[in-house]
């Protein structure tokens, strides 16, 4: 697996996210003279999506994200999320954000399945960053964060070989792997089959550098070329016009990563295929998992500069529903099997002197296999830590 993965992963899994959010928040705002004071208006959207970017791109945030790590496991990424989505007054219950987290998670796996070439992610993930900046556009102070995550993007991968690149959105597949959720647009669009499995095109443009398929060319020892072959392709494959651009502006060229919710239209995820299979969730989260306290440290370094704005005096948080009504999430709160909703770990840096015995509950609850004489001293590590916090 690949060291450099993370960053790409979170900052794509949050373009997503905020993608889904401002058009929720769009469908439900109300004009803010004929706003009741438990309704949403545009200046409520325009607060919450400022105050997650602007946590979303801490700096020291960002500084964590970007050291050499191992992909964590998505409980873990699912906890940093839980806190992002919270980072301001919005509140979601638990059926949103299991919805939220699985639009998330299914967007940006089709979108890596259907990179032309490894080094196109990074063309994805610069998408990303550039809807977010249109988001802010009127908040210089939180597009120059933007900014220097992209330039911390161009310096971490821009020097990366195709190899290195190639192992990158390996780790990602490989951390998809299992995910199988129905989304409408996608079954609507019918690039997605009914079991959750995505159709992928056999036709379109070519990886850049690369020819149209359908000529053999074959060489003697010597290097030149002796025979020609021609052959018929399956589909109606075209040479793109350039490359997109790897800098802090310019044109992508490629499409993947964009706002697919500029369109209003509704968005249901239904559970499918292999991820209905009780057994193998239960399995998930009874096997002792050998990184939890790798985790922990994890989390701890990450959400150490989350924090989630409390309402003020008067102030209420408000509270979003990513489903039609209010009765369809209840109803998926009730039917969502257990084993498959997030139970969500709330690691606070606190200067209490009880914080010692809530670590050592937390450590319980997941399980936490016996350390290997290698990792001794791992939960000693992470308490100190917590104290510097």
């Amino acid at each position: 697996m690949s060291a450099r993965t993370l960053p790409l992963l979170f900052l794509n899994l949050g373009g997503e996210m905020l993608y889904i959010l401002d058009q929720r928040l769009r469908a439900q705002s109300i004009p803010g003279e004929k706003a009741r004071k438990d309704e949403w208006t545009d200046v409520d959207r325009k607060r919450v999506m400022n105050d997650i970017i602007t946590t979303m791109f801490n700096k020291k945030f960002m500084e964590e994200l970007f050291k050499p790590q191992e992909l964590y496991s998505k409980k873990a990424l699912r906890t940093v999320y839980d806190r992002l989505a919270h980072a301001s007054i919005m509140r979601l219950n638990q059926a949103s954000m299991d919805k939220l987290y699985d639009l998330m998670t299914m967007a940006f796996k089709y979108q890596v399945l259907l990179c032309p070439r490894p080094k196109d992610i990074l063309l994805v993930t610069f998408n990303h960053l550039d809807t977010i900046k249109d988001f802010i556009h009127d908040s210089p102070g939180i597009l120059n964060q933007v900014d220097e995550t992209f330039r911390q993007l161009i310096e971490t991968y821009g020097g990366l070989s195709a190899g290195e690149l190639q192992l990158i959105r390996q780790t990602l597949l490989i951390f998809f792997q299992d995910m199988h959720i129905r989304v409408s647009i996608f079954l609507k669009d019918k690039v997605q089959n009914s079991n959750g499995r995505f159709v992928l095109p056999v036709s379109g443009p070519v990886p850049w550098g690369t020819e149209v398929p359908g000529l053999i060319r074959m060489f003697n020892r010597n290097g030149d070329e002796v025979k020609r072959t021609e052959f018929t392709t399956g589909g109606n494959y075209v040479t793109p016009q350039r490359e997109g651009s790897f800098d802090l502006y310019g044109d992508r060229v490629l499409k993947l990563g964009t706002n697919m919710y500029s369109v209003s239209r509704p968005v249901e995820t239904h559970m499918a295929g292999s991820s209905k299979n009780p057994a193998s969730h239960a399995k998930e989260s009874t096997v002792p998992n050998p990184l939890a306290k790798e985790e922990l440290n994890f989390l701890a370094r990450l959400l150490g500069g989350l924090d989630i704005k409390k309402p003020g005096g008067s102030e209420t948080g408000f509270r979003l529903n990513l489903f039609t009504t209010d009765e369809e999430e209840e109803h998926a709160a009730l039917t969502r099997p257990e084993e498959l909703s997030y139970k969500v770990i709330n690691i606070e840096a606190m200067q209490e002197p009880g914080r010692r015995a809530e670590l050592s509950r937390i450590l319980g609850e997941l399980e936490v296999a016996e350390p290997r004489p290698e990792s001794a001293g791992k939960g000693e590590d992470l308490l100190a830590l917590m104290d510097t916090l």
